[in-house]
Parts: structure tokens; C-alpha cells; sequence
């Protein structure tokens, strides 16, 4: 995986379904390719086919069950995701808490077929659990800074830092991003000086008023 990479969760926003959801993933495209800075997209898993079809960008999903095929109405199934083209997925977002013994499985399993790992943690502690699962990408997100518009990189450094240093010490190979709040060059710049390795974005990105020009923007400091 080539580094910075930068991540952008589509959520559930309008502005980032269905056809909204094309739209931005060509955006990403785009800017991924005028920047050549690895960006991902992470839709609804109703959107994910579509992507895959008319992009070249890699796609995760947002969320994986931990399940098997059979009786799980409303669930979300690896295989069904695969069918679909994911590159991987997140795991244990925020919003999707997952249990320790769940991440573990569903981890392993996106490993066991050579897919994208990120699991989402909120603190210092819990990612350095991830970390002995040895997925691809931990991704730390203090929650309460999801969605206000004020960077983690600056608002709370030390989680950051701390994050990178207690992460590589149990698996250097581990990429370590950086979420909540990040919006802005300098918010990215930030992150990558504090050590991470690239950002996991949604909000500042989705609803900005021109989304290509604010991903070009955010890298425009590296």
C-alpha cells in the first residue's frame, strides 16, 4: 500500500448516495490521480458495484458481520461484498462497534482473502489491540472530535503520536491513519508530522462545496 493514503467514508450522506455516490467516487478519482495520492472510497454497501464498475479506485466497505451464509436478515456478508468487488474493509467504526472477538475473525478472514484490513479504534489502548491482529490499517478517531470540524492532529496530538509509537512497537508493518476532524491541508500535514501514515475522512470532504477541490487541498501540504 502506497503512503500517504487517504480514506473517505461516503456514511450515509445524501451527498454521498446512490447517484451522489458516483459522482464523489469520480471526484476521488480524480483528485487521486491529478495528486498521485492513494485514495480510497468507503460507500454503502448499495453503491459499492457501481463504483467498482465506472472507477479504478480501490473500494472498502463500511462495515462486515461476522457471520457465515445462512438465516442473517439484514446482515452484511464478506461474500456477498466480495461478489461485489470490495478491495476491504473498515472495521469497528464508531458508529459500527464491533466486539474484540469479532474483529479478530472478520479481520482474519478479510486477510485470509488478500483484502484491505482498517480497523477504526478510539484510543491508544484499543489500538494497540488492533494491532496484534495484524491488519493492514489502524485508524484512530476519538469520537467526540467525529464530525465538529476540529482535527485530532491538533486537538489531541498526543493520541496521535502515541498511537504511531505504541502501534509500530507491537507490528511496524501497520499503517497508522489519523480521523476525526481532518478536513484541511494543514489538518493533514499535521497528522503526517505527528507520524501517521494518511487520514480517514468523511464530513469536511462529503459536504464541502466542491469535494475535488477540497481532497486536492488537503494534500496540497505533503
Amino acid at each position: 500500500m502506497k503512503t500517504p493514503v487517504v480514506i473517505l467514508n461516503f456514511k450515509t450522506y445524501l451527498e454521498a448516495s446512490g447517484e451522489n455516490a458516483l459522482k464523489l467516487a469520480k471526484m476521488l478519482e480524480s483528485a487521486a490521480d491529478e495528486s498521485g495520492i492513494q485514495m480510497m472510497a468507503v460507500p454503502q454497501a448499495c453503491d459499492i458495484y457501481r463504483i467498482k464498475e465506472e472507477t479504478s479506485i480501490p473500494v472498502l466497505s463500511q462495515h462486515i458481520d461476522n457471520i457465515s451464509p445462512g438465516s442473517h436478515t439484514g446482515s452484511t456478508l464478506l461474500n456477498a461484498l466480495m461478489d461485489n468487488g470490495i478491495d476491504g474493509s473498515l472495521l469497528n467504526h464508531s458508529e459500527k462497534r464491533l466486539t474484540l472477538a469479532d474483529i479478530q475473525e472478520i479481520n482474519q478472514k478479510l486477510k485470509d482473502n488478500d483484502l484491505i484490513s482498517c480497523i477504526c479504534t478510539n484510543n491508544v489502548e484499543t489500538s494497540v489491540a488492533a494491532a496484534s491482529f495484524n491488519p493492514d490499517i489502524v485508524a484512530i478517531e476519538p469520537p467526540q472530535l467525529i464530525g465538529t470540524g476540529i482535527s485530532v492532529s491538533q486537538a489531541e496530538p498526543e493520541v496521535v503520536k502515541g498511537t504511531v509509537d505504541k502501534v509500530k512497537a507491537v507490528n511496524k508493518d501497520v499503517k497508522v491513519l489519523c480521523g476525526a476532524g481532518i478536513s484541511t491541508g494543514e489538518d493533514m500535514r499535521s497528522a503526517i508530522d505527528l507520524g501517521a501514515e494518511g487520514v480517514l475522512l468523511a464530513s469536511g470532504i462529503v459536504k464541502a462545496k466542491d469535494p475535488r477541490n477540497a481532497l486536492i487541498d488537503l494534500v496540497s501540504k505533503l
